[in-house]
């Protein structure tokens, strides 16, 4: 007797969808039981489109081929000393910033998909979750393994994972996911795979990706493109999350706004970081942060809601805030890295004149009236030996967790300072968008561990900064943090390039 050979379909449906099996001697009720306590309302899971389409034994043949090329990249970039090929060592400041801010967030993903995967009824829901978390890991590994070799030869690398939980300035990223994996199942795929994945990931992995493509940086350009093939299935997912739910059922929509205004908003705030990155770390640069956010976020997300509107959805609360914002806040963010880099992984520097003429012509409506004056201000400090680091502790938003050094959306000469009472005590916030997310549900964010309070209460192992940052922080000081320039990094670079140092108006070309 033969057996009919099952076509592709088939042999796909085989190995997901009837995998599944009814419970005998539990309810689904409870076996799921954080599938309804959202006010999340299911009733049909197989309406569940699965995004991905990949059986379990496909899935590693495919991940298998891009490993052996990527893999063989590395191991080329590391034989050719190709640390010594990047556009300069300033850029590798980035890089530090990537591997202690980025690739533990991965980590937290990969964790988050492989919890909120057991709490869903319907077995595609399941499978997805199951695939990106195996995603997520799986860029966790191949980020370390990239930056790695720069470990050999830059400072402020080696302790990355310690840093992340510890660091003031990471606490942003912790947070987010903090924030995420702390949310129930249906809250989190909105945050991550749809907020995040969908909306914002390519804010994150194309820009920068071509920067580091530009700065000579393959091996960061590889595991971001093998990345950014995986991405394109996580945005897949995002996407179908929002619109089975949406398609579900009616009383679902005004959750699902709820939530977009939320995770939109700390992504944005999140996302300050990637434009600080881009705007001054990169000594090649492809893009401004303010062109990136109109290509990734304006063109392409106003499509994206506009096609949301048949659902009930409308663009996320304060979108119009971070039209003004983009002009802003990667030089704010860069500020408070310039001034309290004494308690960073890596070190800062004033743009040069090249760079401070093309950020003038990026942002023609702010740079020369409000940011070009302060560095040109800090300079002629430099210059007489008064290299300015803030000795104080700055106030931080009690939700996204970055210092309160935006400016106002209608006034960008005022800095924007939002507070309110809780249960007698006053908390504070950077915005609009972070005031609301603390009054809609207080209890998550008044328990925040914010860095400034926690080592003004003694809980950071010692009595001063320059204590914390070495004890608590594991940062050598004087070697992987504070000035760029006269640095070991800088003396090292220099060393390699045969050059004698440069006038700080004449560092390397910018594009």
């Amino acid at each position: 007797m033969s057996t009919k050979k099952l076509n592709q379909k088939e042999k796909y449906r085989c190995m997901t969808r009837d995998l599944d099996w009814e419970p005998s001697y539990q309810t689904k009720e409870g076996i799921y039981p954080f599938e309804r306590f959202e006010g999340i309302r299911i009733t049909d899971w197989d309406k569940w489109e699965d995004p991905f389409r990949l059986t379990m034994d496909a899935y590693w043949k495919y991940q298998a081929e891009k490993e052996k090329k990527l893999y063989a990249i590395f191991d080329a970039f590391a034989q050719n000393d190709s640390q010594t090929k990047i556009s300069d060592a300033r850029y590798v400041n980035a890089l530090k910033i990537f591997l202690c801010a980025v690739t533990p967030v991965e980590y937290q993903a990969y964790q988050g998909f492989a919890r909120v995967g057991r709490h869903f009824g319907g077995v595609g829901a399941r499978l997805a979750c199951q695939i990106q978390a195996i995603d997520e890991l799986r860029h966790v590994q191949t980020q370390i393994h990239a930056m790695s070799h720069y470990n050999k030869h830059f400072n402020g690398l080696h302790d990355f994972a310690h840093m992340h939980d510890r660091v003031w300035f990471l606490s942003v990223p912790k947070s987010f996911f903090d924030d995420a994996r702390s949310a129930g199942p249906f809250e989190f795929l909105t945050a991550i795979s749809f907020s995040f994945e969908y909306v914002l990931t390519n804010l994150l992995f194309v820009p920068f990706m071509s920067g580091a493509a530009h700065n000579g940086d393959m091996a960061t350009v590889t595991f971001g493109f093998s990345s950014q093939s995986d991405e394109a299935r996580h945005m897949t997912l995002g996407l179908e999350v929002v619109k089975f739910l949406l398609e579900q059922h009616e009383d679902n929509v005004p959750i699902i706004q709820r939530w977009i205004d939320k995770w939109f908003w700390r992504g944005y705030r999140l996302l300050t970081v990637v434009g600080t990155m881009m705007d001054y770390m990169l000594p090649n640069k492809v893009m401004s942060w303010a062109e990136a956010w109109e290509m990734y976020f304006e063109q392409a997300g106003g499509a994206l809601f506009k096609d949301l509107e048949r659902y009930g959805i409308r663009p996320p609360k304060y979108v119009e805030q971070t039209t003004v914002g983009k002009q802003h806040i990667s030089h704010q963010a860069w500020s408070i890295f310039y001034q309290h880099s004494q308690a960073t992984n890596f070190h800062t520097w004033i743009p040069s004149d090249t760079e401070l003429d093309w950020m003038s012509a990026k942002y023609p409506d702010s740079f020369d009236r409000i940011y070009r004056p302060r560095y040109q201000y800090w300079r002629d400090q430099q210059v007489k030996g008064e290299r300015f680091y803030n000795q104080n502790l700055p106030m931080l938003c009690q939700v996204c967790q970055l210092s309160l050094s935006f400016t106002e959306p209608d006034d960008d000469t005022r800095l924007s300072h939002r507070s309110l009472i809780h249960q007698g005590e006053r908390f504070h916030f950077c915005s609009d968008g972070c005031h609301d997310i603390f009054r809609h549900e207080p209890e998550k964010y008044l328990q925040a561990r914010l860095p400034v309070h926690e080592i003004l209460k003694g809980n950071c192992g010692g009595s001063n900064v320059e204590e914390v940052v070495r004890d608590y922080y594991h940062i050598t000081s004087s070697e992987e943090s504070f000035e760029y320039l006269g640095s070991p990094e800088h003396r090292r670079w220099q060393q390699w390039k045969n050059d004698e140092p440069k006038p700080d108006g004449d560092l390397p070309k910018v594009i």
